[in-house]
């Protein structure tokens, strides 16, 4: 496993490139920082490209931190060039904001979506950096898809030895199955239960205990990303984690709403996304 950190040379990414080599420190994996170096006119150059102010800095930042780095430039759009390098290695894959044009997002969505639905590895969205890590919020869905994210934001938080928090939202009853009366029946008390949420969150408490962790459990209920979204809010967290089935083939896309892209998109903390993986 290694950490790609990646930015189009605007300052809105720095965020990204900080958390991008705090991440390679606590987990002692080598950082490779990929530049992507898209259209630009002389006037938005002027006299030198805009990565190479990044690219300084972050050198610097690497040595202090002491982690292993490597430094790349490839041409063209970052949506496309990430992605492709992503899925070369085993990344953990960290992105900031791109500095997209209003329109540009009005037309064709925010950038996050495009690269939570292709990039099969875990990706870490970074608004804001928000370290030190003090305080973890953990979606736990019950379905295995947070398996994958849950555990990488357990070793985190045990490295950092903060405080996790495991969420389960228990959305609106649309059809009426066995299960999910059981669900809303547990309410409150639904980690008590033999549902597959409570036993998600079991397992949960388990992997935190096991890290020397403090877990609180909390339980919402009401729309998934609405309900994520005030929890963050009001929980003053610096690293949300969340699982996701989505994949750029899946037909999942074509029905259901990308939850962890539209939480990364709201959220000012950083944002971990990883995907479900079967052996996991």
């Amino acid at each position: 496993m290694e950490v790609l950190i990646t930015t189009n040379g605007f300052k809105g990414t720095w965020p990204a490139i900080e958390y991008g080599a705090w991440l390679g420190a606590t987990l002692q994996l080598p950082v490779t920082l990929l530049g992507i170096s898209e259209k630009l006119n002389s006037a938005q150059i002027d006299d030198h490209h805009p990565l190479e102010d990044l690219f300084s800095q972050a050198v610097e930042m690497f040595q202090q931190h002491g982690v292993q780095f490597n430094l790349e430039i490839r041409n063209g759009a970052a949506e496309a060039v990430i992605p492709i390098r992503a899925a070369q290695r085993e990344f953990i894959t960290v992105v900031g904001p791109l500095g997209r044009p209003q329109i540009r997002r009005w037309l064709y969505g925010r950038s996050i979506h495009r690269l939570i639905e292709e990039i099969a590895g875990p990706i870490v969205y970074v608004p804001e950096a928000c370290l030190p890590l003090r305080n973890a919020l953990i979606c736990i869905g019950g379905l295995g898809y947070e398996v994958t994210a849950e555990s990488l934001g357990m070793r985190l938080a045990g490295l950092s030895q903060a405080h996790v928090t495991l969420l389960h939202v228990i959305p609106p009853m649309d059809l009426n199955y066995p299960s999910a009366r059981n669900v809303h029946k547990g309410g409150k008390h639904l980690a008590e239960t033999d549902t597959l949420p409570g036993r998600a969150l079991r397992r949960g408490v388990d992997l935190a205990q096991a890290q020397g962790l403090e877990a609180t459990l909390k339980i919402r209920e009401g729309t998934i990303v609405e309900e994520i979204l005030t929890e963050i809010k009001s929980g003053q967290y610096n690293l949300v984690c969340m699982g996701s089935p989505l994949s750029a083939k899946s037909l999942r896309q074509m029905y259901a709403p990308n939850v962890a892209a539209e939480v990364a998109e709201v959220a000012q903390c950083p944002t971990l996304v990883a995907r479900h993986r079967r052996e996991d």
